[in-house]
């Protein structure tokens, strides 16, 4: 499983490579604008990732823009976010409008920080990507 960790606060990074790192290879940037360039770099090396963990408040770029960019470089591709990575956007602010322009930029699911390890697994089992929860 192929892992990007886009998120600009250093523990909750770290948090987050620590719990994700033993399902696979794991990525970390700081901004929106590296995620999205990550993303279009794997997409055109025909390794696209698998899981993208975008934080919302992030310098440069905040996780929503790059969350609509990242789902039209997919589109770019011919892949449709049903076969995209699967992307769980995370914030500390638990905001009905950021959750609603986060579905609608077609994000999978959405979790509010401080990072459980227990709602983690449980989102990424609800998106479909069982094989790491288990």
């Amino acid at each position: 499983m192929k892992i990007l960790i886009a998120e600009d606060d250093l523990t909750s990074r770290l948090i987050l490579e620590n719990f994700l790192q033993e399902y696979g290879t794991t990525n970390v940037v700081v901004n929106g604008t590296e995620a999205v360039s990550a993303v279009r770099s794997a997409l055109k090396d025909g390794q696209p990732y698998d899981l993208i963990c975008l934080d919302i408040m992030m310098p440069e770029m905040d996780g929503v823009k790059a969350l609509e960019k990242i789902r039209k470089s997919e589109e770019g591709r011919g892949v449709t976010s049903t076969y995209g990575a699967k992307i769980i956007m995370i914030t500390a602010l638990d905001d009905p409008k950021n959750v609603m322009n986060s579905f609608k930029e077609l994000c999978d699911a959405y979790i509010v920080k401080p990072i459980d390890k227990t709602m983690l697994l449980q989102k990424l089992d609800e998106i479909g990507l069982a094989r790491i929860s288990q």
